[in-house]
Order: C-alpha cells, then sequence, then structure tokens
C-alpha cells in the first residue's frame, strides 16, 4: 500500500459522512456558509479528501494529486476553533488549497518536482508565498503532480507525467493531455478536488493547463510573487501563480501570495494591489482598447479555435470594449534565444536551489547520473537531452548567455510596448491553447495553438479564462498586459467570464 493511500485512508477514517456538495463552490460562498454555521473548514477538508479517493486515485483516475497533507484536518480543526472565537483572519480561513509539488513545505508532504530524485525531499523551510498562504489561513491540502522537473527534461516529454506520480489526465476526456507542468494543479481544481490551487509558470505552464482544463489561470508579472522555495528552471522567466475556476477566487489567491520577499530581489520593484478583487464589476471591459493579436503559435491553424476566437472578440466588443484588430508582433528569434536562456539559467539556479535546501542531490550532474542509475523507473517514456544540453552550458557570465538574455527580453518587451503604444490599448487577446491532445507517451507532446511566449519571456501579466469549447475540450482566452497592471487586467477577465459563462463542469 503506498504512502498516498495509507495517509488518504487515515484522514477519511476521521470523516463526518456529511452529504454536502461542494462542487463549483467558490471562497466567498463558501465563507458565507461558514458564517452562517452551515459548514466548517473541517468539513470543506472532508468532503474534498472523499472526492480525492473517488475521482482522482479511483474512478476516472485522473492522478493530479501526489499526496495530501496528514496534517490536513487537524489544522482545518485549529482554525475553525479560531473563528469561533475571534473570527476568520480573511478570505481565505479554513480553505482548501493544492500546491505545486516544487513548492517547498516544511511539513510531512515532500517537494520533488515530481522526481525519484527528490522524493523524499523535505526543505528547512516553507515557500515564502507557502508562508504567506499559512499566515492567511489556508489549508495546504495537498501536493499536485506535474509534469517532471516542469517539463524541462526532455524535448518529447509528456505533459503531466512525473516518475512519481505517473500520468496526469485531463478530466474532460481522461485520454487527453492535461497540458502544461502545472497540470496536477490545473486538473485538481477543474475537477473539484480543491477550491484553488498554485501552479508556476516558465512558459505556458500555468496558462496553458488552465485553458486546456476549463479553469482560470494568472502568469503574474515577474517579481510580483516570490520565487524563493521554489525549484527553479530560470529565474528571468519563473514565476508562481494562482489558479481557480473563476476570476475572482483567482483574484482572492493572488492577492494572498503576493509580498516584497528578502530572499527574491525581484519582488523589491513589485508594483503591489493589495486586493485584487475589489472593483470586479461586469462593466469592466466598456471603453477598453483592446487589441486582437493575430500572431500567435498555430494562428489559423484549427477553425473552430478560430470561431471560438472570433466569438470571444465579439463578446468583448459588445461589453463596450474598443477592438484594434490584426496586432501583429514580429518574434524571429525569440525561440532560439529563449532556450539559450532556459539552459544557462537552469544549471545555475538548480544548484543553488539544491544546496539551499539541503537536497539530497546537490547539482544538475548529481541529478543525470541518477536519472542514468535508475533509467527503468526514472527514464521509461522520454530520456534527459535539455539536462545534458544544460549540464555542458558555462556560467551566467558568459557572453553567449548575455547576449540571448538581451535578445529575448528586447523581442518581447518591445514587440508588446510597441504594439500597445501605437495603438494605445489596454490588454492584447489570443486564444490561450486549442483543444487538447491525445496523449502519446511515445512521440510526446502535441502543442498545435499557444500564445504564452510573449508575456513569459517578457515578464509580462497575463490572465488565460474559459472561452468555450471544441467538440467538448475547453479552450481558453488570454488577457496580456503591461507589467504590475494586474488589477487591471482582472477587472477586464472578469467582465469577459461574466458576460460568456464559458466555464463548464467536465462529467465525471
Amino acid at each position: 500500500m503506498s504512502r498516498f493511500t495509507i495517509l488518504l485512508l487515515v484522514a477519511l477514517a476521521a470523516c463526518t459522512g456529511g452529504q454536502q456538495d461542494f462542487s463549483e463552490t467558490g471562497i466567498a460562498e463558501l465563507h458565507d456558509a461558514m458564517q452562517r454555521g452551515e459548514v466548517t473548514s473541517s468539513e470543506l477538508v472532508d468532503w474534498y479528501l472523499r472526492r480525492i479517493e473517488t475521482t482522482d486515485r479511483s474512478g476516472p483516475a485522473l492522478r493530479s494529486i501526489l499526496e495530501v497533507n496528514p496534517d490536513a484536518r487537524r489544522i482545518a480543526a485549529a482554525l475553525d476553533r479560531e473563528w469561533r472565537e475571534s473570527g476568520p483572519r480573511g478570505p481565505l480561513h479554513g480553505i482548501p488549497v493544492v500546491l505545486k509539488a516544487n513548492i517547498d513545505t516544511a511539513d510531512k508532504m515532500y517537494t520533488s518536482a515530481g522526481s525519484l530524485a527528490l522524493s523524499e525531499h523535505v526543505p528547512p523551510e516553507d515557500a515564502y508565498i507557502v508562508r504567506r498562504l499559512r499566515d492567511a489561513g489556508a489549508v495546504i491540502l495537498g501536493k499536485a503532480n506535474l509534469s517532471e522537473w516542469a517539463n524541462f527534461r526532455s524535448t518529447r516529454s509528456s505533459s503531466g507525467w512525473s516518475s512519481i506520480g505517473g500520468q496526469t489526465r485531463n478530466p474532460y476526456d481522461t485520454a487527453r493531455s492535461p497540458c502544461g507542468s502545472s497540470s496536477g494543479s490545473g486538473v485538481a481544481v477543474a475537477a473539484n478536488l480543491t477550491v484553488v490551487a498554485i501552479g508556476t509558470e516558465t512558459n505556458g505552464s500555468i496558462v496553458c493547463p488552465a485553458g486546456v482544463n476549463g479553469i482560470v489561470g494568472i502568469k503574474p508579472t515577474l517579481g510580483l510573487v516570490s520565487r524563493s522555495g521554489i525549484i527553479p528552471i530560470a529565474h528571468s522567466q519563473d514565476t508562481a501563480g494562482p489558479m481557480a475556476r473563476s476570476v475572482r477566487d483567482a483574484a482572492i489567491l493572488l492577492t494572498a501570495i503576493t509580498g516584497i520577499d528578502v530572499n527574491d530581489e525581484a519582488t523589491a520593484a513589485a508594483e503591489i494591489h493589495h486586493d485584487y478583487s475589489a472593483s470586479l464589476t461586469a462593466d469592466g471591459l466598456s471603453g477598453k482598447r483592446i487589441g486582437v493579436l493575430r500572431s500567435y503559435h498555430g494562428a489559423g491553424a484549427n477553425p473552430d479555435v478560430e470561431a471560438v476566437y472570433s466569438a470571444a472578440i465579439a463578446a468583448i466588443e459588445a461589453q463596450g470594449a474598443v477592438i484594434v484588430d490584426d496586432i501583429e508582433i514580429d518574434t524571429e528569434g525569440l525561440g532560439d534565444a529563449q532556450t539559450d536562456v532556459l539552459l544557462y539559467e537552469f544549471k545555475t539556479g538548480l544548484a543553488a536551489y539544491l544546496s539551499h535546501s539541503a537536497a539530497p542531490v546537490g547539482s544538475l550532474a548529481e541529478v543525470i547520473a541518477f536519472n542514468d542509475a535508475n533509467a527503468a523507473s526514472v527514464m521509461p517514456h522520454f530520456g534527459q537531452e535539455l539536462f545534458i544540453r544544460a549540464e555542458r552550458k558555462g556560467s551566467l557570465a558568459d557572453e553567449a548567455y548575455l547576449t540571448a538574455l538581451e535578445t529575448s527580453k528586447r523581442i518581447a518587451q518591445s514587440g508588446i510596448d510597441a504594439a500597445m503604444a501605437e495603438h494605445e490599448l489596454d490588454a492584447l487577446i489570443a486564444p490561450t491553447n486549442g483543444p487538447a491532445w491525445m496523449i502519446d507517451l511515445v512521440n510526446g507532446d502535441t502543442l498545435r495553438v499557444s500564445s504564452s511566449s510573449l508575456a513569459a519571456v517578457s515578464g509580462y501579466p497575463s490572465i488565460s479564462v474559459p472561452a468555450g469549447q471544441v467538440a467538448g475540450l475547453p479552450v481558453g482566452l488570454s488577457f496580456t498586459g503591461k507589467p504590475w497592471n494586474e488589477k487591471q487586467l482582472i477587472e477586464m477577465a472578469y467582465a469577459f467570464e461574466q458576460a460568456t459563462g464559458a466555464r463548464y463542469t467536465p462529467d465525471l
């Protein structure tokens, strides 16, 4: 019997057996029910633990949760007592949150990045954003599966596969991909296995699983959310961000995790709005100038996606926005430069993380050696060619790295800045994704439509919102804006969400 199953059975043994159904229930509604005495955090945690058992590990076997927190019920009970005695700390008091398994927790759960090399790794302290969540009264319910090493091990990997957790599956069609390295976080939210979750992104790993799984995902401005205590790929692009079933819930979660962290110098420049869920109204698009991107990966490749896009544009215009169509941004050279940056920064950043967190392996070279020694378990489907390429790179003082960094940032940032300035835009939009592709452990992912690179490489904010469906599979719409402009992007995304109501529950 696995450690996961033992811990889950222990938790389930204490369940109250209540019959409430919390599917699709948002944070505000849950707090209203708590205030009326209709539900407690303990009962909420119990319900989600049962849901995980019946939906994630059995039933459709989505495999989105690597492990549950064995202390979740104890934490919830303590928060229930606190609520009775002194009231809630804030909107996240008693609310279950799932974390991607590359985010440090100094508790009884592991921070593994899905890798057997870190299968028993317990860091000495919580990540900064985890401390923020605990201080806000959130219940860390468990750790989510992910693409191993955040999908930066192989060029033909399968999104959502890790050597610890196996293959996470799309809740709308379990034969299809959940997309992106934050696949477990996205599936857990979409399938109602948690209220909200935290994902991380280097390029597309929040917004793509949000789009493919029919939920909301926010990729913040680089530096708005601390990266300390998160297993890195590249410090010039990495960020954590919220994943939720509604824009309001994502905004509440973003508010909780932002802050100035002395251990992450990028946060020193952050322009933080202290309540991103305030001022959300149905007229958030009225008078806004929205640029329609036509130069995204796979543009025009899928006529059904284009039809969803056209309907989304029409809905935005109907809400009083001014549509500026046919925005083209030249990204020639961006992909090659970005790849070089990621390879250089991964080698250096991973070594620093492993050393600071007292991990059982101390360098990328040691991880490569571990994988080779355990190839049957770690690499049954695809290899580690990206690791090998990264290990061959030099230091961050290399001219090749500095040139690639300057090139990638210039192309992405100047492209967005010029388009928004020329047309006086408040945001750019593009389809987040095409319909989920079939899982293929032989050939790897087949991502035909995406638009994440400009926001990812520039470090600018982006938010994906459900926009429609193709053959029953969700398609998202991404809003991208200027740095530190999350508040306005969230307001526009909320107005779009309210006008379209495109989120629909998977049939599980």
